[in-house]
């Protein structure tokens, strides 16, 4: 396992790379909960660097939910949860997922931290930046599902030079309650007054669809996002035979913008099992693209935690991803 703690659980993570060093950014919690589905209440964000995304030297604590003498109403008083990281001037912008605790943490948000060195990260004052617009986005509706989502933020250059795009975990506000699992998007073009736009995608096909990432392969645009049993009834008996996957999923377009298809099953890094979660997909040595996620369940069905070693892979002639060998979670 290439990244794993003593005493901490380790779960979602994003990357960057600076003069010729990687910086992981991940979420933890202590062990001493003893239950690890309490971490996603007691987190912090970690921060390590490596030369070979195998092996890590652990750094001070990049980000913990804000204290502020106790303002439970703080845009991340309850949670600090997954985001991505852009370089623009002199700073890195870490766009990351806030939630209050004086809304329990059901209402989820896009907040910014800024650093000159990857170390040290100051929170913008004005946090939350981003939150959803009701006119396409599910609010909360304990209804129709336990939060509103969104989170998750990818933020890169817009294709064109011009400005920024944002994707985040959300939820349509349209169609069956199991199938309005989307992929938001927001605009900005200094990273700091953002627009809502309309869904970047919502195939209608799926509860939620986390951690999304856009990234150009050989030409063709590939959207990466996380899926697990969430899925629709409809699609559970169709197209999954009742045997739904637990993982990376992606859709390959020729434009930026769509319209995005399923190349064979879509599929990468994932199985019944749900073995890894919220995977990443990185450019490293030789322009090698590779995938790391998160050691999630065990055989037993049990939490694990713990960051993968960089899996190489395969692009097939005609855009199809596979990667070698077998998941492990030990």
């Amino acid at each position: 396992m290439a990244l794993s703690l003593e005493n901490k659980w380790v779960w979602d993570f994003w990357l960057v790379k600076e003069n010729g060093k990687y910086h992981i950014f991940f979420l933890q919690a202590d062990k001493s909960l003893g239950d690890p589905e309490l971490r996603h209440w007691n987190v912090s964000v970690g921060h390590a660097i490596s030369t070979d995304l195998r092996n890590w030297t652990v750094l001070q604590d990049a980000l913990a939910p804000s204290k502020n003498n106790g303002d439970d109403d703080f845009a991340d008083s309850y949670t600090t949860w997954t985001g991505s990281i852009i370089h623009k001037g002199k700073l890195w912008y870490m766009f990351y997922t806030g939630t209050r605790r004086s809304e329990d943490g059901k209402i989820q948000r896009v907040c910014l931290a800024t650093s000159k060195d990857l170390v040290t990260w100051d929170k913008h004052v004005n946090n939350p930046l981003v939150q959803l617009d009701s006119r396409w986005y599910d609010g909360l509706n304990f209804d129709r599902w336990k939060d509103a989502s969104w989170r998750d933020p990818w933020v890169m250059p817009e294709v064109n030079g011009k400005g920024y795009r944002m994707l985040v975990t959300c939820r349509a506000n349209t169609g069956s309650n199991d199938g309005r699992g989307a992929i938001g998007q927001a605009v900005s073009t200094d990273l700091i007054k953002w627009t809502v736009k309309p869904p970047f995608f919502a195939p209608g096909e799926y509860g939620e669809m986390e951690v999304p990432q856009i990234e150009e392969i050989n030409g063709r645009y590939y959207l990466f996002c996380t899926v697990s049993i969430r899925y629709t009834s409809e699609k559970q008996q169709t197209t999954l035979q009742g045997r739904p996957k637990t993982g990376l999923r992606y859709y390959v377009s020729d434009n930026f913008d769509g319209p995005y298809e399923v190349i064979g099953d879509g599929f990468l890094l994932a199985d019944e099992a749900g073995s890894m979660y919220a995977a990443r997909v990185i450019q490293g040595f030789n322009q090698q693209w590779s995938v790391m996620g998160f050691y999630d369940r065990d055989q037993n069905g049990d939490f694990v935690g713990g960051v993968s070693d960089p899996i190489a892979i395969e692009i097939k002639q005609d855009g199809k991803l596979c990667i070698e060998g077998t998941l492990q979670t030990d």
